[in-house]
């Protein structure tokens, strides 16, 4: 894999004119500027000095982006000298007060500390994590007169509400360091990991820490004259880590073959290698977010080499103009490009590398790794390490498919790399709609299994509750033993017939979900008629979920009321009728799951559907989620409404038969050929 990789001539991925905007136009000018006339002895910013420096176009007045930055190269020249100038306890003393409104103020401190090292990687990454606090703290002050936060650093720059806080000039200031593709765009090149370490000059760094503490001034000034408080949104939890969790802890004998495979892959730009180093470097110190952004800068820079040589496009390699999308995760994941051809990578990369990419950067209810830090909205000083291991062993493994050599097989044969190695190559989705509605037919089928170790009354009570309501009772069951034998026939290994739901104890309801739950099915680039029949099935598994959590919540209160002869006299009867109702449930709801299994693991057969059949076929499957909703309000503490439940199990159970008489279940289309597929 590693020949088909552009060759290392490359010694930038920035283009020609973002090379000359980020590295060369701030230099052009060369002028002593008076650190007085930026800043105040007291750390006072004195913004008209530096809104002063940008330009403007004479045509229409709009931003000169090239003209602005040129200008504002001595100011971000001297800020920077007037910091080294400081030490960290005068630093802190003068411009502690003013980051509070960022709500991570110990930041700073630390970006100073890497401006005083002069590590380029160091200093990179510091901006980079700057810049997406600036975003949370910005929509925070957006929120004060806004209502809808934009979700872009952009577009917040843009907003009339921020210029509304902080003036336009300010606005602009910062549209030419952080807000636009035509300015520095420090932020887009750092985070999409466009810039090496040595391509950002510390200057720019420095003057962001000026900027952010000028801008909590001018807050300062706003919230005091408008007699306003500015409240900080919750950062988001990460949460569900037990599902993130598919490789072993890195051990330090896979950190140290990720060292060594690092200098050896064409995966790695030797320009950014730095920037793995560090990686380890804060992994091993336990700073694992900083661990993280580092590496999905650094897999985006790789697998956009990857995609640019396999796709046969070099020029996508290096960052966008203005006018012109860069190539980011979204477009590398994507199953087609722009112009609607095949998109390689994945063919290259294969489909268990892009699951996994998929679930840690795409999939809504995956973590969304990248977006969560990129825009600010999770407290770095609480990133775990689960996430931090994870994608380290996952670099781990596609670094070394991206290697050759005698010494790379070597590593391989390590057991520690041999067990990452058969992960990464079995991995499945977990975050994809059809493995989230796995876990919730499975979730759901627990909580019916433990229905029978429910508190009941003594068996006298429980037989008078049986007789009332016999006979729809029965004829539900009878509808029930009917489907069941017909869906049996779809189940692997189960030949026998049905004619008593005796037979179908609760252990083989689970044995079955069980197995129909652990059948592989393709997720990669499902269609959009598939995705929407999944968001169906998903619903009515939440809904049937909804009922088991009502039942069980109904059963422990009212036996208790029970016991303690709490209950009235209509509250013990509607006792008795739930629980001869939850004796039928609880074969009605297995039933639901076993059908939304089958449905599932054949999933794909609904795209032969015609359109007719097709709608036909989401009609009935919308009639079962009414069911389940409908029942859901009937068994909540509110209603109570126990006697219906029955008549409405009845009902849908019909309306399941006489579908499944038509041979137009997707398990049913499973089995036979069709010769047309639904547009």
């Amino acid at each position: 894999m590693m020949e088909i990789l552009i060759g290392d001539a490359i010694t930038t991925c920035l283009s020609p004119s973002v090379y000359d905007m980020i590295c060369k136009l701030g230099f052009e000018v060369i002028e002593n500027r008076d650190i007085n006339s930026i800043v105040t002895e007291n750390g006072e910013v004195c913004w008209e000095t530096i809104t002063e420096c940008v330009s403007y176009t004479e045509s229409d007045q709009s931003l000169d982006y090239q003209g602005s930055v040129r200008r504002l190269g001595p100011l971000c020249e001297a800020v920077h000298l007037h910091f080294s100038s400081l030490t960290k306890a005068q630093f802190e003393i003068r411009y502690t007060p003013w980051f509070q409104w960022t709500n991570f103020p110990e930041l700073f401190p630390e970006m100073f500390d890497a401006l005083e090292s002069l590590q380029s990687a160091a200093i990179s990454l510091s901006l980079t994590k700057l810049t997406s606090c600036l975003e949370r703290a910005l929509g925070n002050v957006f929120l004060l007169v806004g209502k809808e936060c934009p979700f872009l650093l952009r577009d917040l720059l843009a907003s009339d509400e921020l210029a509304q806080v902080f003036g336009q000039p300010v606005m602009d200031v910062l549209k030419v360091f952080v807000g636009s593709p035509s300015g520095l765009n420090l932020r887009n090149v750092l985070w999409h990991g466009f810039a090496a370490p040595q391509e950002i000059p510390p200057k720019y760094c420095s003057v962001m820490v000026l900027l952010t503490a000028g801008l909590g001034q001018l807050l300062k000034r706003f919230l005091r004259q408008a007699n306003r408080t500015l409240w900080h949104r919750s950062f988001l939890a990460l949460t569900n880590l037990e599902d993130w969790i598919v490789f072993p802890d890195v051990t330090s004998e896979a950190l140290s073959v990720l060292e060594d495979v690092m200098k050896k892959s064409t995966f790695v730009f030797k320009t950014m290698l730095p920037y793995w180093e560090a990686a380890v470097i804060k992994f091993r110190s336990h700073r694992f977010a900083d661990c993280v952004i580092l590496l999905l800068t650094q897999l985006e820079a790789g697998l956009r080499r990857a995609f640019a040589t396999v796709n046969r496009c070099p020029q996508r390699l290096l960052t966008a103009e203005s006018t012109v999308l860069y190539t980011t995760f979204d477009e590398m994941l994507a199953k087609e490009l722009n112009d609607g051809t095949i998109n390689q990578l994945p063919l290259l990369l294969g489909e268990p590398v892009m699951e996994f990419l998929w679930d840690f950067l795409n999939h809504q209810e995956g973590p969304r790794i990248r977006d969560r830090l990129s825009h600010g909205e999770v407290n770095l000083n609480e990133f775990p390490g689960e996430a931090a291991n994870q994608l380290l062993a996952f670099s781990t493994v596609l670094l070394l498919r991206f290697t050759s050599g005698d010494v790379v097989s070597v590593l391989k044969e390590k057991a520690a790399i041999k067990s990452l190695i058969s992960i990464a190559e079995g991995y499945s989705s977990h975050f994809h709609p059809a493995s989230q509605l796995k876990k919730q037919v499975l979730r759901c089928e627990e909580s019916i299994h433990s229905w029978p170790a429910l508190p009941l009354p003594e068996e006298r009570i429980l037989e008078a509750a049986r007789l009332e309501g016999q006979f729809e009772t029965n004829a539900c069951k009878s509808l029930i033993i009917k489907i069941m034998s017909e869906l049996c026939r779809h189940l692997p290994g189960y030949h026998s017939g049905l004619d008593n739901l005796d037979y179908f104890p609760a252990e083989k309801w689970s044995q079955a979900l069980r197995v129909l739950c652990g059948t592989s099915i393709p997720t990669l680039y499902c269609p959009r008629i598939v995705l929407e029949v999944l968001a169906v099935l998903r619903k009515v598994s939440a809904q049937c979920q909804q009922v088991c959590d009502q039942v069980v919540s109904s059963a422990k209160l009212r036996h208790r009321q029970w016991v303690e002869k709490t209950l009235r006299s209509r509250q013990r009867q509607n006792y008795l009728r739930m629980l001869g109702s939850i004796k039928l449930l609880s074969p009605a709801l297995y039933l639901i799951l076993l059908l939304i299994a089958l449905e599932l693991v054949n999933i794909h057969a609904v795209q032969g559907k015609h359109t007719c059949e097709y709608q036909r076929y989401l009609k009935f499957l919308k009639s079962v989620l009414q069911y389940t909703e409908n029942l859901a309000t009937y068994t909540s503490q509110e209603k109570n409404k126990w006697d219906e439940t029955v008549s409405l199990t009845h009902g849908v159970l019909l309306k399941i038969w006489t579908y499944s008489e038509k041979k137009q279940m997707l398990m049913h289309l499973a089995e036979k050929p069709t010769d047309k597929a639904v547009s």
